[in-house]
C-alpha cells in the first residue's frame, strides 16, 4: 500500500506547484528525491575537491616511498661493504704511490738521461745525441720528451728498446724512425722520442 501511495504522490506531483520557500510542505517522496540528489552532488564535489587531492598525495607519497627504499638499499649495501671499500682504497693509494714514485722529479731527469745512455752503451748502440725537448703541459702532468738519435745493428736496436722498457722510471717510446745508414751497410740509424712524465707541482 505504501508503494501505491508513493506512486500516486509522484503522479499527482506537478513541478509548477513547487514552492522553494515552503519546501517542508512538499510530499515526503519529493523530499527524499531532493535529499538523494543533494547527497550525490555532495559526494561528487567531495571527491573532486578533497578525495582526489588525497589520492594525488597518496600517489606522491607512494612514489617517494619507493625512492627512499631504493636509496636505503643502496646505502645499506655500501655500509655492509664499507670495510671492503676501505681496503680497496688503501690498495689504490699504495698502487698510486708506486706509480708516482716512477715519475721523475726535475732533479732526477739527469739521472734518467744517464740511465738511457748506459742502456745504449750496454746494448752496443752508438748514441749520437740525447736532447731534451720542450715540456708539454697536460691537465694533471707534464710530458718530458727526449729526442734520441743513435746507430747500431738490428739486434742492437732491439736490445736497446727492450732495455728501455726495463728502466725503473716510466718511459714511453714514440715516433720511431729506422733507416739504413748507407746502401749495403748492416748499420741502422735510429731516431726515436722517449717521453717521461712528472706531476705538475700545483697538483701534488
Amino acid at each position: 500500500m505504501a508503494a501505491e501511495d508513493i506512486l500516486r504522490s509522484l503522479q499527482d506531483f506537478d513541478i509548477n506547484d513547487v514552492d522553494l520557500d515552503n519546501i517542508g510542505s512538499m510530499p515526503l517522496v519529493i523530499k527524499m528525491v531532493i535529499w538523494i540528489i543533494a547527497l550525490i552532488v555532495v559526494l561528487v564535489l567531495g571527491y573532486f575537491y578533497h578525495i582526489k587531492n588525497l589520492q594525488d598525495e597518496l600517489q606522491a607519497a607512494s612514489t617517494k616511498e619507493t625512492e627512499l627504499k631504493q636509496e636505503f638499499e643502496q646505502k645499506a649495501f655500501q655500509a655492509a661493504n664499507l670495510d671492503a671499500y676501505k681496503r680497496q682504497m688503501v690498495e689504490m693509494e699504495e698502487s698510486f704511490g708506486a706509480l708516482v714514485s716512477q715519475l721523475p722529479s726535475d732533479t732526477e731527469v739527469p739521472g734518467l738521461l744517464e740511465d738511457i745512455t748506459n742502456k745504449g752503451l750496454l746494448n752496443g748502440l752508438e748514441l749520437d745525441s740525447i736532447d731534451l725537448q720542450a715540456e708539454v703541459a697536460r691537465e694533471f702532468y707534464v710530458e718530458l720528451p727526449i729526442r734520441i738519435v743513435g746507430q747500431g745493428s738490428y739486434h742492437d736496436l732491439g736490445a736497446f728498446i727492450s732495455g728501455m722498457a726495463g728502466l725503473p722510471r716510466i718511459v714511453t717510446l714514440h715516433d720511431f724512425n729506422i733507416a739504413q745508414e748507407s746502401p749495403g751497410s748492416t748499420m741502422l740509424k735510429l731516431r726515436i722520442t722517449a717521453k717521461t712524465y712528472r706531476y705538475k707541482e700545483d697538483d701534488i
